[in-house]
């Protein structure tokens, strides 16, 4: 059985290829702009709208491609509001000074299709807290760390210098990253995927 990351995210390709993965990227064709303008107006919490948009990328993939399809997303949800990747250094400055000495959550969600249909969905939800940082910290990080900030929600990788802007991580690490790993590969195991 054929394993595909239906996913661009270079995070969600690192992660399996370092847990010794075998595995294609089709990157799904989908406008993931409109369907969370959608979800969002359907009143969907962001840990629905993260498994939704997990859930449409699997199977816009599975729909022609033979084999197990991972779908991801992830959501940043502070007091109510939620937060998308920054589309330039400017968003990214001003959605850090949101969080600044404050926790949120982030909804990682992880979707297989497979022939079409979903076979198996995890949503997780770490909470992390973000040190009260000077502004001085904010912007020799964002000098530092350039454009790499608007891969990802909240404007940091916590696999990087990005560490260096919290107090406090709770939740699986590599939910975090983007995908949570340790129960897609206990999944994968039990379909013969990934040896027991």
């Amino acid at each position: 059985m054929s394993l595909i990351l239906a996913s661009g995210s270079a995070s969600r390709r690192r992660m399996l290829e370092a847990a010794g993965l075998v595995f294609e990227i089709d990157v799904p064709r989908v406008d993931e702009e409109a369907a969370k303008a959608s979800l969002r107006a359907a009143g969907l919490a962001p840990r629905e709208q993260a498994d939704a948009l997990a859930e449409l990328k699997a199977l816009s993939v599975s729909r022609t491609r033979q084999g197990f399809v991972i779908g991801g997303d992830q959501m940043l949800a502070i007091e109510g509001e939620t937060l998308d990747k920054p589309k330039d250094i400017a968003e990214a400055r001003k959605h850090l000074m949101r969080l600044r000495g404050k926790s949120h959550h982030l909804l990682c969600a992880a979707v297989v299709a497979s022939e079409g249909a979903i076979i198996w969905r995890h949503v997780d939800t770490p909470r992390l807290k973000m040190r009260a940082f000077s502004d001085a910290f904010l912007d020799d990080y964002l000098a530092r760390t350039g454009g790499d900030v608007l891969s990802s929600v909240g404007a940091y990788q916590l696999e990087g210098l990005g560490a260096q802007l919290f107090e406090r991580v709770e939740g699986d690490y590599f939910s975090v990253l983007g995908l949570p790993l340790l129960p897609l590969l206990a999944f994968l195991r039990e379909h013969g995927i990934v040896p027991r």
